[in-house]
């Protein structure tokens, strides 16, 4: 096999470790900036005392919407939304808790449900590529290695393709996230739920969850820029060995 196939996927690696790095440390401090946030503002009760099931039920009441379910989920930070049966989960430490971050956080969950009774556009894309994404997420690693294992470009490629519709997800999915933390936000404010520096712990709650999305998306981008580099790399190699 020629020695350039090799020196093209050292090169894609090694661009990738270098960018990797500042990827890891922003996923790292979104994780933290969440874990940190949550664990302080979830040890302050907001002054109304409202829990974050009331909170959720405060959401979306204000847009209108009456058939949503809220229920308890075990777990910590399990907290969403599922539009296969229209409820909104909240685990035990939001649920029943009257904490900043338990309205913050119950808020966010109520504006997914409020995105899809309104017909967002970006949640309802995200929606309908979830197929496709799952079909991507499953296949694409095993192509990318066949193909890479067989030199085979073709398959390769293949991969690169499957593998891509994981990143338009995660990208797709930015837009639904601070959309929901937007309407969180606005609606906090508008029906009084918290009040002066208390609407400032939740804005840094959901501001660090939303950061988690963006790191997400950069390494998934980071990833499928590698798999790209490697291909290129081949695919250059490939002419000039033909060409000699």
């Amino acid at each position: 096999m020629p020695y350039y196939y090799n020196y093209g996927d050292f090169l894609a690696n090694n661009i990738y470790c270098i960018l990797l790095i500042p990827v890891m440390i922003l996923s790292l401090w979104a994780q933290a900036q969440v874990s940190g946030n949550f664990r302080r503002y979830g040890a302050i009760d907001n002054r109304r005392r409202l829990t974050g099931a009331q909170a959720a039920e405060a959401v979306l009441h204000a847009h209108g919407v009456y058939d949503v379910p809220i229920r308890s989920c075990r777990g910590k930070l399990t907290d969403h939304y599922d539009p296969r049966d229209n409820t909104i989960y909240l685990s035990d430490s939001v649920y029943t808790a009257p904490t900043i971050a338990a309205v913050g956080v119950a808020a966010h969950e109520a504006g997914h449900a409020v995105q899809y009774a309104e017909n967002y556009g970006p949640v309802r894309l995200r929606g309908a590529i979830i197929p496709a994404t799952q079909i991507g997420s499953k296949f694409s690693f095993i192509l990318l290695i066949i193909g890479m294992a067989l030199y085979s470009q073709t398959l390769f490629l293949a991969g690169i393709l499957l593998f891509s519709l994981t990143t338009l997800f995660q990208l797709v999915t930015l837009p639904v996230e601070f959309n929901a933390s937007a309407r969180a936000i606005e609606t906090i404010e508008g029906q009084g739920l918290l009040e002066g520096d208390e609407i400032g712990g939740a804005k840094k709650v959901l501001r660090a969850a939303a950061m988690t999305y963006v790191a997400a998306l950069l390494m998934s981008a980071l990833q499928l820029l590698r798999f790209v580099l490697i291909f290129l790399g081949r695919s250059n190699n490939g002419r000039r060995g033909g060409s000699r």
